[in-house]
C-alpha cells in the first residue's frame, strides 16, 4: 500500500554509527563528527530619522498570520521486513538476514564466509518507509574471493535495487550516487540521516591497504524509491 504521509523517519544515526565497525577490515572507533546546527545571527535594523509632524502617519503592518501550507511529502510503503535483494545489472542478490545490536552496543555481523548474503540493520526503516533504510555487506569472502557486494563501484546513477518484501511487494530504488568516505572521516549525518522521502543505502568497505591488510574506506551508494 502507498501512503504520502505514513511511515517512520528515524533519526539513528548514533547506532546505525556502529554498521561502520563490523564488516571485514572495516575496524575503527571513530564513528565521525556529530552533526551541528547551523547558528545565524540576526542584526537589529537601524532606527530611521523620525518623520516630519505634518507628514500623514503610515499605516500600521497587519499582523494578522497567513496560514502556511506544509508542504506534501513523496509517496512511500507502509512498512515490510525485506526478505531479500537483487542488482540486475550486476548480477548480484541475496536473502536479507535481519540484524540489529548486540548488548554491547556493536552491530551484528553478517557471515563473511563464501556466498555469505547481505542484511538490513532492522534499527533502520525498512525498504520503502520514509528514511533511509540501510542494507550491509562484504567485499570479499574470507577465501579471498568476492562478497555480495564486490561489485557496488560497477553501479551508474539510474541502476536499479530492487528489494523483495515479507508482505509480497517490490520495492524499486534507482541508484543515484555512489561515495567513499574515509572512516575515521565518516559523514554521519549525510548517510543516516532523515531523508524526505524513501531512500536506500549500500554500505560496504573499500581503500584496501596492502601494507596493513585492512580497509580505510567505506563505500556507501545512496538510491531512491521509484513509484
Amino acid at each position: 500500500m502507498i501512503s504520502f504521509n505514513s511511515g517512520r523517519r528515524r533519526n539513528f544515526a548514533v547506532s546505525a554509527a556502529a554498521a561502520l565497525l563490523v564488516l571485514t577490515g572495516c575496524g575503527s572507533t571513530d564513528t565521525g563528527p556529530s552533526a551541528q546546527a547551523p547558528t545565524t545571527t540576526t542584526t537589529a535594523p537601524t532606527a530611521s530619522a523620525s518623520a516630519p509632524a505634518s507628514a500623514s502617519p503610515t499605516p500600521a503592518a497587519s499582523t494578522t498570520p497567513t496560514a502556511e501550507t506544509a508542504p506534501e511529502l513523496p509517496a512511500v510503503l507502509e512498512a515490510s521486513e525485506p526478505v531479500s535483494f537483487s542488482i540486475p545489472v550486476i548480477g548480484a542478490g541475496s536473502d536479507l538476514l535481519s540484524l540489529g545490536l548486540r548488548e554491547n552496543g556493536s552491530l551484528e555481523v553478517p557471515p563473511d564466509g563464501p556466498g555469505a548474503p547481505a542484511s538490513w540493520y532492522n534499527q533502520s526503516p525498512t525498504p520503502g518507509e520514509r528514511g533511509p533504510s540501510v542494507l550491509l555487506g562484504h567485499v570479499n569472502a574470507t577465501d579471498g574471493g568476492p562478497g555480495v557486494f564486490a561489485d557496488l563501484r560497477s553501479l551508474k546513477a539510474g541502476d536499479l535495487i530492487e528489494v523483495v518484501r515479507a508482505d509480497g511487494s517490490t520495492a524499486t530504488f534507482e541508484m543515484v550516487r555512489g561515495e567513499q568516505y574515509p572512516k575515521d572521516d565518516f559523514p554521519t549525518e549525510t548517510v543516516y540521516g532523515n531523508t524526505a522521502g524513501a531512500e536506500l543505502r549500500l554500505i560496504t568497505c573499500d581503500g584496501y591497504d596492502p601494507a596493513t591488510g585492512l580497509f580505510d574506506d567505506n563505500y556507501v551508494i545512496f538510491a531512491q524509491l521509484v513509484l
